[in-house]
């Protein structure tokens, strides 16, 4: 077992973009067990766009995380000692930790990962711990979609709009996916079923929605804010429902950002907006991850991974979200 562990402390918040001591790697050594306690060596750690906003002194659904404490993360991990009966050694867990490469916790706020048959672990950790259930969650329950219904996914190829596009489909939909590469809108279509994708980089992203969604929109599932919220809410349907899972385009800002210029259509086209969080959900993951398994395991959900290892290149990682720089679900794979 090892002597010490390594920790990313949060050093200071970032003015825009995460600079180079935002987070520092310290290594300590770890405490012995107590009564109650475990031991987890993490084996993955999901880096997600929230991770951003935890850095901010935003008034947000958590308190900011305090500078000189350890990053948090989601995780998932083995418990390689235990004196808690509720996590015996050898299970996996998973939950909201620190990007760490070793963690001592009395349990609370993590919970027990059951493997998949059939679902390679980085597949089943990928898709269940966060992505998974913030698409089904945000479509499902929240835009309510009906068969023949527009839905449009901003941050099409990422992690949670991939899954938001397949689900949709399955649903019945036609599903428009905006991202920011020719790769990207063609692996939307050619792989993942989805009826069109607009580079917003190379065309006028209204004129282009104008033509791929002739009938306008239903669902507006919203990961990017800015000009791309703007342009769904021009061609927003009467009764629309505008589901506000991200606003990645504003993370980094450093000073106050626009509202909507087409908030008007609020009223005009008589919509709904809501904005959710899936730690709400968090009761109700066993039932959504039976069925994201179902579909993984029918193969109706294609997706990418991509992996970096190491716990030391963890802020060069999180960077390539901000950047688009990422090719499918971002994680660090710290222990093998």
């Amino acid at each position: 077992m090892e002597a010490k562990a390594r920790h990313w402390y949060f050093n200071k918040r970032p003015k825009d973009v995460i600079e180079d001591d935002t987070l520092i790697l310290k290594e300590e050594p770890i405490p012995a067990l107590q009564d109650g306690e475990i031991l987890i060596r993490t084996l993955y750690m999901s880096l997600d766009a929230t991770n951003r906003v935890w850095m901010s002194d935003w008034d947000t659904y958590m308190d900011p995380l305090p500078t000189g404490s350890r990053m948090l993360g989601f995780i998932l991990g083995e418990v390689a000692e235990s004196r808690n009966p509720a996590f015996p050694q050898g299970s996996l867990v998973t939950g909201l930790g620190n990007w760490s490469d070793w963690i001592v916790t009395d349990g609370e706020g993590y919970a027990p990962f059951p493997r998949p048959e059939g679902v390679p672990l980085a597949d089943a950790f990928g898709i269940l711990a966060v992505a998974g259930p913030t698409a089904y969650v945000g479509l499902l329950e929240i835009g309510k979609p009906k068969p023949g219904d527009t839905v449009v996914v901003t941050a099409a190829a990422g992690a949670v709009g991939a899954l938001v596009g397949q689900i949709a489909k399955l649903q019945g939909c036609r599903v428009v996916g905006v991202a920011g590469s020719d790769d990207k809108c063609r692996w939307l279509t050619d792989e993942l079923g989805f009826d069109a994708a607009i580079n917003y980089r190379k065309e006028d992203l209204l004129e282009a929605l104008k033509r791929e969604a002739p009938n306008g929109i239903d669902v507006q599932f919203e990961n990017v804010g800015g000009e791309q919220l703007d342009a769904g809410l021009t061609l927003m349907n009467e009764g629309g429902r505008v589901v506000i899972c991200g606003l990645i385009s504003t993370y980094n800002s450093s000073g106050p950002v626009p509202g909507p210029y087409m908030f008007r259509n609020v009223i005009m086209k008589r919509l709904t907006i809501q904005g959710f969080v899936i730690l709400d959900y968090a009761a109700h993951f066993p039932e959504y991850h039976a069925k994201l398994v179902e579909w993984m395991r029918a193969g109706d959900l294609k997706y990418r991974l991509h992996i970096e290892d190491g716990l030391e290149n963890a802020v060069d990682a999180l960077r390539l979200l901000y950047t688009g720089g990422n090719n499918g679900k971002l994680m660090v794979r710290i222990g093998k």
